[in-house]
C-alpha cells in the first residue's frame, strides 16, 4: 500500500502530538546546532554539547566522542526557514553542501551511539567466536547452546 502525500501529513502529525518529548528534543537541537554556528560558540542541550572550532561543528558524545560537519553555516531550507548545512558527500557521491536539522542530527546522535553500544558488546563478547552481526545483534558460532546478558548501562 503506497500512501499520497497528502494522506502522510496527518500521520506525521498525529505521531508528533503523540510524542511530545521527542518532538521538543529534535528542536532543542537544531536550536542549539543554529545558535552554535551563526554565534560560533559552545552550545549545550540534554547533556550534548555542540563545538565550532577550526571551521568545524562538532557535537561531543559521551565518553568524548565527537561527529564532525565541515564547514557549518546557516542556510535557507525548502521551506524557507534556517537550517545548517556543511560540506560533505551527497547523494551523487561528490562533495556538496549538505542541510541538517534538529531530528537528521539526533538521527546521526542516536545512531553513534548505537554503534558504540554494538563495539562495546563486542569487547565483551571476544572470548565467543564471532562470525557477523546485523544492526544490534552479534552472531556467535558455538558447538552449544549459550545465553549470554551484558549490562551495557552498569558495565557487568
Amino acid at each position: 500500500m503506497v500512501l499520497e502525500e497528502e494522506e502522510l501529513k496527518p500521520l506525521v502529525n498525529a505521531w508528533r502530538m503523540s510524542n511530545p518529548n521527542i518532538t521538543q528534543f529534535w528542536w532543542d537541537v537544531d536550536w542549539v546546532a543554529k545558535q552554535c554556528v551563526k554565534e560560533n560558540k559552545s552550545q549545550e542541550t540534554h547533556g550534548i554539547e555542540f563545538h565550532c572550532l577550526s571551521g568545524m561543528l562538532f557535537i561531543i558524545l559521551s565518553p568524548g566522542r565527537r561527529l564532525a560537519y565541515v564547514k557549518p553555516r546557516i542556510g535557507e531550507n525548502q521551506f524557507g526557514g534556517e537550517s545548517v548545512t556543511y560540506e560533505g558527500v551527497g547523494g551523487t557521491k561528490k562533495w556538496e553542501r549538505l542541510e541538517s536539522y534538529g531530528p537528521k542530527f539526533l538521527e546521526n546522535i542516536v545512531q553513534a551511539i548505537s554503534r558504540d553500544i554494538l563495539m562495546y558488546s563486542i569487547k565483551m563478547l571476544s572470548t565467543y567466536r564471532i562470525v557477523a552481526h546485523v544492526h544490534d545483534e552479534v552472531i556467535i558460532e558455538a558447538n552449544t547452546q549459550i545465553s549470554v546478558t551484558v549490562d551495557f548501562l552498569t558495565k557487568k
